[in-house]
């Protein structure tokens, strides 16, 4: 084959700091905005970035020139430098170092997206930890509950 095509569709989940100050309301939008740009600029395609003071969700189509962990990296290093910018109040802001990133099915991708896009309401009935444990379950993810929630 003389071209590398691929369309796949991401599910990305990360946390704050125990130590950080949370994501204010009145700053989310222009962050996700910000967050939306870096993924452009990594040739990723933003479909929506959403959260609540403590995480965020993204959904976006992967560029096939960068690994996961780049892109969550570089999404987090260019996120907390300019949210750092805004206010003395963001001055200790600052993402934990895991992640989790889940393919999502293109038939599911318009379901994901409203999960993503109604957030504030969902998380009126469920914990971020219930939420995060529902998604390891369903995608079958292992994994050791003593480091799960550390910085």
């Amino acid at each position: 084959m003389s071209q590398s095509l691929s369309k796949m569709f991401i599910h990305i989940i990360f946390h704050i700091k125990s130590t950080s100050v949370e994501i204010r309301k009145e700053d989310a939008s222009e962050l996700y905005a910000y967050i939306g740009a870096v993924l452009k600029d990594l040739n990723c395609i933003p479909i929506l970035t959403n959260g609540v003071g403590d995480h965020i969700h993204i959904l976006c189509v992967m560029s096939k020139t960068i690994t996961l962990a780049k892109l969550v990296e570089d999404v987090k290093r260019h996120s907390s430098r300019w949210i750092k910018t805004k206010s003395a109040y963001y001055t200790k802001f600052a993402w934990q170092g895991g992640y989790a990133g889940f393919s999502v099915s293109p038939s599911l991708c318009e379901k994901t997206r409203k999960y993503i896009e109604n957030q504030e309401e969902h998380h009126k009935k469920m914990t971020f930890k219930e939420e995060y444990l529902l998604f390891l379950k369903e995608y079958g993810i292992e994994y050791d509950e003593n480091y799960l929630w550390t910085d």
